[in-house]
């Protein structure tokens, strides 16, 4: 891996900052190229995720737990899958001090290097068989590269579609940012449907699997550019600046408005639940459990990866009709009641399976819409670029990162009960934070 990322071809972080500088000298920035970048940007960053997400499935109990039933190997894969949520408000934090010093272009070049990095490095490491315990050792340090990356690849553009859109259109801004989740997903889900139709399963598992993450590496390179072009950009520089969205310390935001953190975190905590339990946990059982192909499986997801986006574009719509904050908690309520057909879903055959994976992700689609930025217009101006980043963090970390390993382990020790147990805590959750900042409001 030092050989990548030290290659006399491969171009600097300072370099592509200044040739970005070149190429956008005379360029101004645009609503809709900000909503574009915003789409690209998240788009990349979930796909990484995803295609880490699925091959924690498919792929690494055989590679990296051969030593173990797959049930175990599959709930290993999936604590190491959790580092990456642990790591992400760290990278947040180191990266935040970069900015400060250095700019957001080397901030954003860095983070992005080091996600395609740790991605492409995952794609070349041998198994257990050939390495032993370095094997996981160095699945588990890329795990960390990529939520340290992810931490610090915030460029603060949903923010700045959120203040700069019109008073009536604010739910329609909020979500933009949002779709590049099922964007993400469906390139990732179909990529692994056609890998795994196409190879035996020995092929797959030994190298079929691997094109998937050189994939995500081209896709980050990519995405670099499209977001450099704008965060270079004197006018965007500009935006940011009268809109107040540069770093602040950790220690002052924390002191200041820690409370807007945590409810921000909790408010959004039924739709983050609601994410992996729809798109990872679900294939770990099949694989487990049902007589359904994995291949079907994964088409029934990306079909629902469309619902979702379909669900997304609406939840701009709706909130701007009743409120975004009245959306989101009308979908916790929502998600606590499908939480209670969840079990008879789940263990009602492929038909049950099915409309368990479609009404989950329209369900996904209508309340992650609106997950982002509901409750983080609280903060004050200075700290709005910080907060909102880590709020999105925290949320991540409390709802999404132990969702599969939990809902896996104790669905297969007790029963599918526990996944309506998961989803109704955080759609309670989710009811207590935004009842909590409506209280605030009314006091204040």
């Amino acid at each position: 891996m030092s050989s990548l990322s030290h290659a006399p071809s491969e171009p600097s972080s300072e370099s592509l900052e200044r040739d970005a500088r070149l190429i956008t000298a005379d360029h101004s920035v645009a609503p809709g190229e900000i909503a574009v970048g915003v789409v690209i940007g998240r788009a990349s960053e979930y796909f990484d995720f995803f295609v880490y997400g699925i091959a924690s499935v498919l792929v690494f109990p055989a590679l990296f737990f051969p030593f173990e039933q797959r049930l175990e190997g599959t709930l290993y894969a999936f604590v190491i899958f959790s580092f990456a949520f642990i790591a992400r408000p760290i990278g947040t934090v180191i990266s935040m001090s970069v900015q400060r010093r250095w700019g957001r272009g080397t901030k954003l070049t860095m983070a992005l290097f080091l996600l395609g990095t740790s991605t492409v490095g995952i794609a070349f490491l041998p198994g257990y068989e050939s390495a032993g315990m370095l094997s996981i050792v160095l699945l588990s340090i890329f795990r960390v590269g990529q939520g340290l990356a992810l931490g610090g690849s915030w460029d603060g553009l949903p923010s700045l579609l959120a203040m700069n859109a019109p008073p009536n259109r604010r739910g329609w801004y909020s979500m933009l940012g949002q779709l590049g989740a099922p964007v993400g997903f469906i390139i990732a889900s179909g990529l692994f449907a056609f890998l795994y139709a196409s190879l035996s399963l020995a092929d797959f598992l030994s190298w079929g699997w691997r094109y998937a993450f050189f994939v995500a590496f081209a896709i980050n390179v990519v995405a670099l550019f499209a977001r450099l072009r704008l965060v270079v950009t004197q006018e965007y520089e500009q935006l940011m600046e009268e809109g107040e969205l540069e770093p602040t310390g950790v220690t002052e935001l924390v002191r200041a408005q820690g409370g807007n953190l945590l409810i921000g975190a909790f408010a959004a905590l039924a739709s983050y639940a609601l994410f992996h339990l729809v798109t990872v946990f679900p294939l770990s059982w099949i694989g487990l459990y049902s007589e359904q192909s994995v291949t079907e499986f994964l088409l029934i997801q990306i079909l629902g990866g469309f619902l979702a986006a379909g669900a997304i574009v609406a939840s701009g719509w709706i909130a701007d009709r009743v409120g975004r904050r009245r959306t989101l908690g009308s979908l916790a309520v929502l998600i606590a009641v499908f939480s209670g057909f969840a079990p008879t879903l789940l263990g009602g055959g492929t038909l049950g399976q099915d409309v368990f994976m479609l009404v989950g992700f329209v369900l996904l689609g209508l309340s992650y819409g609106q997950a982002s930025g509901t409750v983080t217009a609280n903060f004050e101006r200075r700290y709005r670029y910080t907060g909102a980043a880590l709020t999105t963090d925290l949320a991540w970390l409390i709802g999404a990162a132990f969702a599969p390993l939990v809902a896996l382990g104790l669905s297969a020790n007790f029963g599918l009960a526990y996944v309506s147990v998961y989803l109704l805590s955080g759609a309670a959750c989710t009811l207590a934070a935004l009842s909590i900042n409506r209280a605030l409001e009314s006091r204040d």
